[in-house]
């Protein structure tokens, strides 16, 4: 049991650097405007899916945000179409920053669990070797 929690532990690790990729490409990404002929920078969403009995979690896919994004009025943007309205990524800031705290107290825990039990393997190889 003690050997599984590394490899559970290593699962949420690779979830939750999948999560802050995609908060970091949508943080990045916020302010992009782009022409309203084309479509608005996407958001990624990771979708997290249970494994079967004590395997962890895993990235099941990604889910995307709406391409249509929201326009704006910026009649001097370089993009602007004939009427003044360029198309911005439908990106909420204060949801991706709270996003982005969840997803980093979630690597850190799973951090901390694979530093405790490797921390506990040696105490074991310790013991076996007095």
């Amino acid at each position: 049991m003690t050997f599984d929690a590394i490899g559970i532990a290593g699962t949420g690790l690779t979830l939750h650097r999948k999560w802050l990729d995609a908060v970091s490409d949508n943080l990045a990404n916020a302010n992009n405007a782009s022409s309203t002929n084309g479509p608005a920078f996407q958001a990624r969403y990771v979708l997290a899916q249970e494994g079967q009995g004590n395997s962890g979690a895993y990235v099941a896919g990604a889910a995307w945000g709406d391409a249509a994004g929201r326009m704006v009025y910026e009649p001097d943007h370089p993009l602007a179409d004939a009427e003044g309205y360029v198309r911005y990524p439908d990106i909420d800031l204060a949801e991706q920053m709270g996003q982005l705290i969840l997803a980093q107290r979630g690597y850190q825990a799973n951090a901390a669990v694979v530093d405790r039990a490797k921390a506990t393997y040696e105490a074991a190889l310790q013991i076996g070797r007095s």
